[in-house]
């Protein structure tokens, strides 16, 4: 059987993505898993090779002919990581080694250096783990207090409730843009609008949210934004920070050692310009150039056309699923075109515990996931132990939503044989 529509973006892009070619169990890979991470295109596996094959060598080091390749690479990735997210200036983005590290840059660096007893720090329920626990650390070191905004009727984030928490007392206002469980996406723009009048600080989760739209930080006028290259096309092991330059000329080092310093003496040290002063040591080379070649592929095929397709599919899939009354999803229900909402689905079958549905579903090579997502906080909140989730992406198509809706439902069919 075949899998690809014609004359479809996926049509188009799923020859660039070879691992998308084999069979699981004896059946065609369907992979929808792609919120937990991204397949890689050739483009990006080449970019890897063509580092380690060719230009192998530590950057900004070094003047031989190696060194200097490798440091126009890595240093290019920057600047094109720069303009994909329209940043001002290149050295407004800073390479990590993912979002996690991202947010903790700016816990140690800024929250650390600046919360007081007293202050607030405003999250939300839908958090993923790595947007609350640096901030509960910052809190116990700090004596800084948490807020979270709750959840609407529609289970989306409550900006009136949202409102009522700010006040001079608001330091920092972090949360994510697309929830990786609800589905739902966040008015950054509005809350960074409202977070502002009250002199708070702004950080932007967009892990779910850059791989899949255009984002323009100068116009969401965030003071910092995150993200991981692993769910963009890119290598695990590299993300990056967004922070406006005159907040990240104000923030002290987050590591010390090589590459983020000017001058080393034996009692004290001088740091360098940015980005580099938070890129400490030797930096992940070959994933940051690979970074650079994914949001090359991306910007060349367009995000307003991936946002496009992937609000055609999920109209698509929400139509489908609606076919199987056991089916509790999470989340808003997406606008009659498909738009208003992120391309998964986390839901529940009755008494049919996610990971049994994950294991049959692998059976006929349908790769969901199951689990809390990084969200436990939320799955308390809304009375649930764990979600089954399908994400998709730009090479997925109609046809591999009907595999796995029919997996599904002859899924919940067994488990109700079995135990009905």
């Amino acid at each position: 059987m075949t899998i690809i529509q014609e004359k479809t973006l996926s049509a188009r892009t799923r020859p660039d993505f070879p691992i998308l070619n084999q069979t699981i169990h004896g059946q065609p890979l369907v992979y929808l898993d792609n919120a937990a991470t991204s397949q890689k295109p050739i483009a990006v596996l080449e970019a890897l090779r063509q580092y380690y094959e060719h230009d192998n060598a530590n950057v900004h080091r070094g003047v031989h002919t190696l060194s200097s390749r490798a440091t126009d690479a890595y240093e290019g990735a920057r600047d094109q990581v720069a303009a994909f997210v329209k940043a001002a200036s290149r050295q407004e983005i800073v390479f990590t080694r993912n979002a996690s590290e991202a947010i903790n840059l700016v816990a140690y660096s800024w929250a650390l250096s600046t919360l007081k007893p007293g202050d607030e720090i405003v999250l939300s329920v839908m958090e993923h783990h790595s947007n609350l626990v640096p901030w509960q650390m910052m809190a116990q070191r700090t004596g800084a207090v948490l807020q979270h905004v709750e959840l609407t009727e529609t289970e989306e984030f409550d900006f009136e409730q949202f409102k009522s928490l700010l006040s001079e007392k608001t330091k920092l206002v972090a949360v994510v843009h697309v929830s990786n469980t609800l589905g739902c996406i966040n008015p950054v723009k509005e809350i960074c609008v409202e977070a502002h009048k009250v002199g708070a600080r702004v950080l932007i989760d967009a892990c779910q949210s850059v791989p899949h739209m255009a984002i323009d930080v100068q116009e969401l006028d965030c003071d910092w934004l995150v993200a991981s290259g692993h769910k963009m096309c890119a290598p695990t092991g590299i993300g990056f920070l967004y922070g406006k330059l005159d907040l990240l000329r104000s923030q002290p080092p987050f590591m010390g050692g090589g590459e983020m310093i000017a001058d080393v003496f034996l009692d004290h040290s001088t740091y360098a310009d940015l980005p580099h002063k938070f890129e400490a040591g030797t930096p992940a080379i070959g994933e940051a150039i690979a970074l650079g070649a994914a949001v090359e592929y991306l910007s060349k095929i367009g995000m307003d056309q991936i946002h496009a397709y992937e609000e055609d599919l999920t109209r698509y899939l929400f139509r489908q699923l609606a076919t199987i009354p056991e089916l509790r999803i999470y989340g808003p229900k997406p606008n009659a075109d498909g738009s208003g909402r992120a391309a998964l689905a986390s839901f529940t079958a009755g008494g049919v515990h996610p990971h049994d549905l994950s294991t049959i579903l692998d059976q006929a090579g349908v790769a969901i996931r199951a689990g809390h997502h990084c969200t436990q906080p939320l799955h308390r909140y809304l009375k649930a132990q764990s979600t089954a989730r399908a994400s998709l992406y730009f090479y997925n198509t109609r046809e591999e939503i009907d595999v796995f809706v029919a997996a599904l439902k002859d899924a919940i069919e067994f488990f109700g044989g079995l135990f009905g």
